[in-house]
């Protein structure tokens, strides 16, 4: 599909011709007195290819995207089950709540959907190398993408992420390099790396091409639901990455002419990891100190924080801030009665519904369709359970310890 790049700052456009990450204009001004940096681009499709598909009997978000993916059978992204907590529903008097399960992708979260158009856009551009920083789950898709097509993936990661991620990475035979600092040292190094070594930098946010990866779930959700919409989708955020492409796919279906208008979205945040949503709240764009458990949203200056700031006003939505300690509890709830296992960050959006269901109630119905976007896997990060959900001592092999065990 034909495209081209719009800063979402200074609105200036550039062709496609050639690989961009951010707009020469604005990104100059990056971290302005701990401000968020600007210059994002995004990705605008043709209008005509956009129409002359959608107008097709049959077609896919794979027909929507700039790059063309190929051998989707070797690395199957997206096509992730809806899930009913009907339990849940009934609890919370919300009959019409449902959760997408993204930790069913290829490496166990929504970010394959954006490694996939990443590959893409390397294969298309004759690159065999791709770069990034990752606290995790976006390495451990790329490794995973990299090894589905033959590419070269070097992931610069905090030495301190989760072990569970990292070793997934290396597993994939990714050149995993473990950086003394934060997320934002990792990040500014991966730069460095392509800007020497060449090849695609995947950086989230940094390249374009990860927030349109994302848009794929809101298509391939609009097609789930026989062409509908759900009221309200609640994302967990911390670089506002995920949150703008579930935006742009609903964004790019009205564009279309399918759909009337952007549902709202809710970007929900971990009160200690509040970035993006003291900004939309404060018309304010500062960084914070983040010291959230759920490490994948744990983020001090969004990557895309502007850009997330600007949908959650576009789409009639609004920011919620939930604790660490609602996040832990969201994900033993939907372990214990949905049969749900996910990690604290996708853990992150259920908690924003349960804080929010009155609200949704208010503003909607109790019958309002509500979607939870459940992000990663469960077995992500298995040490946010240390101390918390303890395995129970063994028994002796007997008949009487049985008995005992269990009061008789």
């Amino acid at each position: 599909m034909r495209f081209h790049y719009e800063c979402n700052d200074c609105h200036a456009e550039y062709d496609s011709g050639s690989v961009m990450y951010r707009c020469p204009a604005c990104s100059n001004d990056q971290h302005a007195n701990n401000e968020f940096s600007k210059g994002n681009l995004i990705v605008r499709p043709n209008r005509e290819d956009l129409t002359g598909i959608v107008s097709k009997e049959t077609w896919t978000y794979h027909d929507l995207l700039p790059y063309p993916i190929f051998h989707r059978d070797s690395y199957p992204v997206g096509n992730t089950a809806l899930a009913r907590p009907h339990r849940l529903a009934e609890r919370y008097g919300m009959p019409n709540v449902f959760c997408k399960l993204e930790g069913s992708q290829p490496s166990g979260s929504f970010k394959d959907r954006a490694s996939q158009l990443v590959a893409a856009q390397a294969i298309a551009h004759g690159e065999s190398k791709i770069a990034l920083a990752s606290t995790g789950n976006a390495g451990a898709a790329m490794s995973c993408a990299g090894a589905a097509y033959g590419l070269q993936i070097i992931l610069f990661v905090p030495e301190h992420a989760p072990a569970n991620k990292l070793m997934q990475s290396v597993l994939y035979g990714a050149t995993v390099v473990p950086v003394k600092g934060t997320y934002d040292d990792a990040f500014a190094l991966s730069i460095a790396y392509t800007d020497h070594f060449g090849g695609i930098n995947r950086n989230t946010a940094y390249n374009p091409m990860t927030v349109e990866g994302k848009k794929s779930v809101s298509i391939e959700l609009y097609q789930q639901l026989q062409n509908k919409v759900p009221d309200a989708v609640y994302v967990p955020v911390g670089d506002g990455c995920i949150y703008a492409g579930v935006y742009k796919g609903f964004y790019d279906l009205k564009e279309a002419g399918l759909i009337k208008s952007v549902p709202p979205i809710i970007c929900v945040q971990s009160a200690e990891s509040n970035a993006i949503s003291q900004a939309w709240k404060h018309n304010t764009y500062r960084t914070v100190h983040a010291t959230t458990k759920a490490d994948s949203i744990n983020v001090s200056s969004p990557a895309n924080g502007r850009m997330a700031v600007r949908y959650i006003r576009e789409s009639n939505g609004w920011a919620t801030e939930v604790s660490d300690q609602e996040i832990f509890d969201a994900q033993l709830e939907l372990a214990r009665d949905a049969g749900i296992f996910v990690e604290p960050a996708a853990a992150c959006a259920w908690a924003g519904f349960v804080k929010d269901r009155e609200k949704l109630c208010e503003r909607f119905t109790r019958n309002a369709s509500v979607c939870v976007l459940l992000t990663g896997v469960g077995f992500k990060d298995m040490a946010a359970f240390t101390g918390k959900a303890p395995i129970p001592p063994s028994i002796e092999n007997s008949i009487e310890a049985v008995l005992k065990r269990f009061g008789r």
